[in-house]
């Protein structure tokens, strides 16, 4: 990053940046992509380019775009957000439950909503970064062609699951008009992420990019960052390893833990709050996510460290059995 060949971002176009997006278009099967500061604003400027005030867009019920980017889709795009059940697993809906909602979607009155839009997630965080395979990426996309949707693929970590189903980025992609990558997650990059799509979509998303305050100068520094990232994609495998480590753990705790696909662990118990103060307590960093305790795995966590977590908890766990005990026998 230090030794980054630098330019004006704004002005022209800075050489580390241009070379960025130029090999994300490449991985993702698109004839261009646009570097932005997040993963939040990538997705925002798709649906403001996809999208004209009042209409509804679809996505998977617990999507970042309707649960995690404060309803920017809704105030700045002027979407108006349908989630769509995920019936066919976590995270995933069923090509039957789009058809449901765009039904007649071509043919709309003028008094009626209109549905234009279909987002998509891969991997689905909330729902514990599961996967959607590509047979069933790609029926959901003809779904949404069939009614005449646009489709945006929120693929911020789109990169774990094509290491998880070893296929190439661009598998993951067919058929949609946009997507959105994340260089800052797994990747580890310290910023940067990537909205991808046709060159007349990059013309209208760097202007939109401008409008929200994206535009930076030297940022050359930053995508060197996402290009080292993307020199070690295959990292991501030991991270997906390492969640399984820890949810097998886990549930020799008698947690219940929904199996990893990817690198998010999600623990359902008893009481979240709590258990994540206990956590904190013996030095244990989780976040709340979906009514569960949420464990992300990434390139600074050891397959060593993952045992140094579980033997935290099991310690943390021995003291409270032995405190109970002492109350009983008090009682």
């Amino acid at each position: 990053m230090a030794e980054a060949e630098v330019g004006d971002n704004v002005i022209d176009v800075d050489p580390t940046i241009r070379a960025l997006e130029e090999r994300v278009a490449e991985l993702l099967g698109k004839p261009a992509a646009l570097w932005t500061p997040s993963g939040t604003m990538a997705n925002l400027i798709a649906l403001s380019v996809h999208l004209r005030r009042g209409d509804r867009f679809l996505a998977p019920r617990g999507a970042h775009v309707l649960t995690n980017e404060l309803g920017s889709a809704a105030w700045l795009a002027g979407g108006m957000p349908e989630p769509i059940e995920t019936d066919a697993g976590p995270g995933r809906p069923s090509s039957t439950a789009v058809r449901r909602l765009t039904a007649g979607a071509s043919k709309t009155p003028y008094y009626a909503l209109r549905t234009t839009l279909l987002c998509l997630e891969n991997t689905h965080n909330a729902a514990g970064g599961a996967v959607t395979p590509p047979d069933e990426h790609a029926q959901l996309v003809a779904t949404a062609r069939d009614s005449g949707l646009a489709v945006h693929l929120d693929g911020a970590r789109l990169w774990n699951a094509a290491v998880a189903l070893d296929v190439p980025p661009a598998a993951l992609t067919v058929g949609t008009d946009t997507v959105s990558v994340c260089f800052s997650k797994g990747l580890g990059a310290p910023v940067g992420s990537a909205v991808a799509g046709s060159i007349a979509f990059v013309e209208q998303a760097r202007r939109m990019r401008q409008m929200l305050g994206g535009g930076v100068r030297q940022g050359g520094i930053l995508a060197a960052g996402c290009l080292h990232a993307l020199d070690n994609l295959d990292d991501l495998a030991a991270d997906h390893a390492n969640a399984e480590r820890l949810a097998d753990g886990l549930r020799e705790f008698d947690w219940d833990v929904v199996q990893p696909e990817t690198n998010i662990v999600l623990a359902g118990v008893a009481d979240v709050p709590a258990t994540l103060a206990a956590l904190r307590d013996v030095g244990v960093l989780a976040l709340p996510m979906a009514g569960k305790v949420r464990f992300v795995t990434h390139r600074d966590v050891t397959a060593a460290e993952i045992d140094e977590v579980l033997r935290r908890i099991g310690e943390e766990r021995a003291r409270r059995e032995r405190r109970h005990e002492a109350t009983t026998v008090r009682a």
